[in-house]
């Protein structure tokens, strides 16, 4: 669980600034994460928020910092998993599951064939987040959902202080996500790490996170999630297109079937 004072291990990012040209994209962000904690950002089109996670990953230019407390020990930068919005896939690759996981650990050439043991580890690591069953099934053939906790395991691999995602219920159905989130909100008990996730399922989200952070190219509110969505600072960084992002596109979709 989340601590309230941070003595023993958390992760601060500083007055994080991002310009490209003249334009400021995100000005003197602060956040402040305790360990076993669940955070989601919030805000619209264009807030910043995927700018967010690739400055903390340090893929585009900034100014600020980020510092951890790990064990009550201080450290720079603090191990960070990552789960994009969007892979760029071949729907016709041989690649199989297990072979990208075991690309992506750098353990073996892929094109070599994988060993037994290796399969075995790939395999043990799908099954934590549901899909050792994916191991053999080729990249192309996931769902969108299966998709995710592939990618989510691949995240978990290098045991991360801090884990990213962005967007993760892009291509996902209701109960594909709501199982993500389950597994999402596991991590936190299990590893004790902390979790930031852009999203704009505002609805679907709150029962499985700690806090929001409503972003707009700076930090405009933050709390839980019945405060935040109560906020008239929400309405007024959304407008009426608030009520149209309440709930995941696939909620609607549903509702318009029956």
């Amino acid at each position: 669980m989340a601590n309230s004072l941070c003595t023993h291990c958390c992760i601060k990012i500083n007055d994080l600034t991002v310009r490209f040209g003249d334009k400021i994209v995100l000005d003197q962000v602060n956040i402040h994460l305790h360990c076993g904690e669940v955070v989601a950002i919030i805000g619209p089109n264009g807030a910043g928020k995927t700018t967010l996670l690739r400055a903390i990953l340090g893929e585009v230019p900034h100014n600020g910092s980020m510092e951890s407390l790990m064990g009550g020990v201080e450290k720079r930068m603090p191990r960070i998993g990552y789960v994009p919005q969007k892979l760029q896939l071949d729907r016709d690759s041989p690649v199989s599951v297990a072979d990208l996981v075991v690309l992506v650990s750098g353990k073996h050439p892929v094109w070599l064939g994988i060993p037994k043991r290796l399969f075995a580890e790939a395999e043990q690591a799908l099954s934590v987040f549901s899909a050792g069953h994916l191991a053999k099934k080729r990249i192309g053939e996931l769902s969108g959902g299966e998709l995710q906790r592939v990618l989510l395991a691949i995240a978990m691999t290098a045991e991360p202080e801090l884990l990213l995602l962005d967007e993760p219920g892009t291509g996902v159905d209701i109960h594909g996500l709501s199982k993500f989130y389950q597994l999402v909100r596991s991590l936190r008990e299990q590893h004790d790490i902390s979790v930031l996730i852009v999203t704009h399922d505002l609805a679907g989200i709150s029962p499985y996170i700690d806090r929001f952070i409503l972003l707009n190219h700076s930090v405009i509110a933050e709390g839980d999630p019945d405060h935040v969505l109560s906020d008239d600072r929400m309405l007024q960084t959304f407008g009426p297109s608030l009520w149209n992002i309440s709930r995941p596109p696939t909620v609607h979709a549903e509702q318009e079937k029956q």
